[in-house]
């Protein structure tokens, strides 16, 4: 049994990426696909889709390379844990990396990337860090 799905989640991407693999597959939550629907928004993946075996779902998470061959993503950190959670206000989110970087913050209008959060005016849980 998984305790922690997001870090499982990006841990699954993180190896997939390590083995140049095309694509991985990730149990699905509503809290994951929101998660993964960022990391396309924000070019870090290609696409995902989510894929119905009768009672159970999974989540297909197609990877993205560079033109060398190497991986777009250069770190993903999960922040905020089970057993320490991290919650940030809207001034601490503002930037990651100059810019360069995204935090994936959850908040009470859903799991939005920092610059969402910090337009909309509002802080909340730190999921991870990825750039």
């Amino acid at each position: 049994m998984i305790n922690d799905l997001v870090s499982d989640s990006l841990t699954r991407i993180r190896n997939a990426a390590m083995r140049r693999l095309d694509v991985t597959t990730l149990v699905h939550s509503k809290t994951i696909e929101a998660l993964v629907g960022i990391l396309v928004d924000k070019g870090y993946v290609e696409s995902f889709n989510v894929v119905e075996d009768g009672v159970k779902k999974t989540i297909n998470v197609v990877l993205k390379y560079d033109e060398n061959g190497r991986t777009v993503i250069n770190e993903m950190k999960r922040i905020s844990k089970p057993g320490r959670r991290v919650y940030k206000p809207v001034s601490e989110i503002k930037r990651f990396k100059n810019g360069y970087g995204t935090i994936i913050v959850s908040t009470s209008k859903g799991v939005l990337p920092n610059d969402k959060a910090f337009e909309l005016g509002i802080g909340g849980e730190v999921m991870a860090t990825i750039w």
